[in-house]
Parts: structure tokens; sequence; C-alpha cells
């Protein structure tokens, strides 16, 4: 049998009122019961939603960024970093010098390449090296006099000439170049299959291919005791002497960079052969004078702008130091926007929190011929843009996800219509329109918006940013927006599990 309380129990005894009393003491004791249980159910409901919020911190937040290749999915990872983890930015910055090197000195080498196909009197590149021109459009040929090259511009060429080794032994350092994957097959992306691989290298182009990105190649160039750069395991991976080299053969040619990206002789090859160096990721040329000096150290915003394009999808995870989820673990995946990787895109889709889908609206502003596909000839750019965000909203999977759209490069956007270049030569149902950046970009919204209306499985809110993601400043605000609004998800689905 089971004991129960009497009157001679302890506990029952300090819980009864004293004898004598009276009603005041007794209205004093109950208000002083009531508030302490008042406090202890706060304690308790602190407690309980501490629990509730570290439940929901064990799970990453998860952000895949999806779009074509050179639409600034790289970028946009990059300022996340920059935005919420400082402290690993900090410590990789200095890595990316040998990166930005390479990107210089390509951006020199590539000039050099048009000069001297200029010099030769080559025909106008057309289509990449190989590739079938079938069914495909003639440009028209229109004869132009021949270039009067100086002596001045063969001594450049030979005393630049140390710049193509310094460019394979960075790539060597860096990590082996990939194999680009082409096809000739035009393929829906809606699929997300991939098409016929036919393999081929991508003109121009050093990459990396590696689970994490360009992780694997800063690691070589990361800095361990003695300022020496070292591996993880403690062993020196690249001598800080090649580095140094480097950097001193590129100090010794930056007088001749500058005399060679300022010739106007130079200028007119580049328009001739319609090379718009300028435009395209990793250029540097314009900051040779900062650059090219032996003591230079990269910049936040260098960084943002270098190129070192990967291959295949790259895992990238973050511990935020800084913003709403500080201590939180975002996992954030750079997947390759060439058509042929696309099917490695279809895996992530499942538990993803939310996308953020690039799109370059600068894309509009160029001849359908001249800006295609450089894995597919017989597709514009624009035009594969359109077709790819409705292959994302439409898909089923993704239903429920939140997908954010941000119309990138708007800075050469509203550049180039400076220049006078008029979207409806290019964009034919944009006539009668404005042709000014505020008028551009709602008319490209609204393209966006209908398509995810008309396809998405079920509606969706529809969000929007314009963005120069090269900007940094800019950028970081409207990632404190796409932050604020991908938690909010993240919660949500969280309560859901």
């Amino acid at each position: 049998m089971s004991p129960s309380l009497s009157d001679d129990d302890p506990l029952t005894l300090a819980l009864m009122p004293p004898p004598d009393e009276t009603p005041e003491q007794r209205a004093v004791r109950e208000a002083a019961e009531a508030e302490a249980k008042r406090v202890s159910d706060e304690i308790d409901e602190q407690i309980k939603r501490e629990r509730e919020n570290e439940r929901r911190r064990k799970r990453p937040v998860k952000l895949l960024l999806l779009g074509q290749s050179e639409s600034g999915k790289t970028a946009t990872l990059k300022n996340f970093q920059l935005t919420y983890a400082k402290r690993e930015w900090s410590e990789e910055r200095a890595s990316w010098r040998a990166v930005i090197f390479l990107n210089l000195v390509r951006n020199v080498n590539e000039v050099l390449e048009h000069m001297g196909a200029e010099m030769a009197d080559l025909p106008y590149p057309r289509y990449p090296e190989n590739e079938s021109t079938e069914e495909l459009p003639i440009r028209p040929v229109k004869t132009l006099p021949p270039l009067k090259f100086k002596e001045k511009h063969k001594q450049l060429r030979l005393r630049l000439g140390p710049i193509q080794q310094v460019q394979r032994e960075l790539e060597q350092q860096l990590g082996a170049a990939s194999t680009e994957i082409y096809s000739s097959a035009v393929t829906h992306p809606a699929s997300f299959e991939p098409p016929t691989p036919s393999p081929r290298r991508a003109p121009h182009e050093f990459s990396i291919n590696s689970s994490n990105g360009w992780k694997s190649a800063l690691d070589k160039f990361r800095k361990g005791p003695g300022n020496r750069p070292e591996a993880p395991n403690g062993t020196n991976k690249v001598s800080k002497d090649v580095e140094e080299e480097i950097a001193e053969i590129i100090a010794g040619c930056r007088e001749d960079i500058k005399a060679l990206w300022d010739d106007p002789i130079i200028k007119e090859v580049l328009n001739r052969r319609k090379a718009r160096i300028e435009d395209a990721p990793g250029f540097f040329l314009n900051d040779t004078d900062r650059i090219a000096v032996k003591s230079y150290m990269p910049t936040d915003d260098d960084v943002i702008r270098a190129r070192l394009r990967t291959l295949g999808v790259q895992e990238y995870r973050f511990i935020f130091d800084h913003g709403r989820t500080v201590g939180q673990e975002w996992r954030l995946y750079d997947v390759g926007g060439t058509r042929s990787s696309r099917a490695a895109w279809y895996p992530y889709f499942d538990d993803v929190d939310a996308i953020i889908f690039l799109a370059t609206t600068e894309w509009c502003l160029v001849s359908p011929f001249d800006e295609k596909l450089s894995e597919d000839r017989r597709v514009n750019r624009l035009e594969d843009s359109y077709l790819l965000w409705k292959s994302v909203c439409s898909c089923k999977l993704l239903a429920r996800t939140q997908i954010i759209l941000f119309l990138n490069k708007c800075d050469l956007l509203q550049a180039k219509l400076q220049r006078g270049i008029r979207i409806r030569d290019s964009v034919p149902s944009y006539h009668n329109r404005a042709n000014d950046l505020p008028t551009a970009t709602r008319y490209f919204q609204q393209h966006f918006k209908e398509i995810a209306r008309q396809y998405s499985p079920s509606q969706r809110p529809f969000y929007v940013h314009l963005t120069s993601v090269i900007d940094t400043k800019s950028t970081a605000v409207t990632l404190g927006a796409v932050e604020e609004s991908i938690l909010r998800e993240h919660l949500r689905r969280a309560d859901l599990m």
C-alpha cells in the first residue's frame, strides 16, 4: 500500500499557510506564489524555445544556385561568404592572388592571339574550333582595309612572350585543366537530361573539376607557417618561390601590358574580331597598374571578380558569423551552367530550401548571331535563359520550393544602353518601348513573371532582384533580404519535418 500524505508530512506542512494568517497576508502570499509560477513558466517556455531552435539549427539551410554559364553564380556564392562568413573569407583572400594573376595573363594572351591572327590576315572566327557549320546561318563578309601594324607591335609581341609561359605555369599549379563537354544536339532543357556529348576544349577557358570547387585550387596557395603555402597535412604543395617569380615576371611586363591595351590599333583589332574582353568575367586589364606589381595582394572586389570556373556540382559549407542566422550552417551548391551539366541538377532538387536563379539581361543587347551558347551554336543565350527558367518553374519536384530570380549584370546592360545600342534590334517584341534601364528591367521582369505564372504547378510568390553581383555593397543589401526570406521558409519546412 503506497504511503499517503498526512499532516505530519514535512512537505505538506511547509506548503500549508500559517494558521494565524490574516487576509492581507494571504493576498500577499498568493500574489508571490503567482509571480513565482509566472517566472517558472517563462523559464520553461524559454528552455522549450531554445531546444526547438537547437533542433531546427541541426538541419543546415540548403541553397541552390542555378543559371547559364557565366551568369554570375560563383560571384553570388562569393558574396555570401564575404557577407556572412567574414573570417573564412579573410583567411582565403590572399590565396586568390594566383587566380587573379592567371586572369590577367589570360587577358593579355587573348589580346595577343587576336593581334597575331590579324597580322597573319586570318579570317574572323565565327564558331568554336572544330564546330560544325551545318545548318548555321552564314555571317555576311565585310571587306575591311588591312590594319597598319608598326614595328612597336612586333616588339610588344616579343617582349610579352613570357606571359604565355606564366599562364601555363599557373594552370599547372592550380590544377589540371578539365575537358569541357559540348554538344551540337539541340536538347530542350526542360528534361534536365544530358545531350549526346562530344569532348572538346573550351577556347581560352581554364577550369578545375573538384567536389569542393575553388577550395581545392586555393589550398595549394594557402599560407602556412613562415608565410609559405602549406597543405592541410603540413607539407608545402606549392613553392613560394614559384608564386613570387610569377609576380616578378608580370611586374616586369607591366608597362608593355598597359601599352598593348591602350594602343588604338589593338582596339580596332578587337572591334573587328568582335572580342568583348572587357565584358567577360575575370577581366583585369584596366587594373594592370595596381595588379602587376610584386607586392600585389587581392582586394575583396578583386576576389569577387576573379574567374576560376569549376565543372560539375560544387558544395560549399559556411557557418554564418554575421546576420540573422549566426551559428547556422548554410550549404550552397554552385552547379555548372552549360547544357551538358544540367543533368546533374536534378538530384539536388528534393530537399533544397530555396533556389537563386541568375539571368543576365545584358545578353539581349547583342545580335542573335553573335551571342550564342558556346556549347550549342544554334541557341541564343537570352532564349535559352527563358527556356531554362520555364523548365525550373515547371518542375513538379520544385512545386513548393522558393525560387528567387536575380536579373544580373544590370551594370553592363546600362553601359550598353548608354552606348546607344537598341534593345528592339535584338528583341523584336520590345518595339515602341523606351530604350532605358527602368523600362528594360520592367519588361524582362514581367516576361519572367509571366513564365512562372503560366508554368508553375501551383502558384507561388514571385521574388526578383536587380543585381550586379560584382558590386559587393549593393549585393550585400540584396542578400540581407534574401537571407530573411530563405530563413523564414527554412523554419517553416523544419516545422513540417
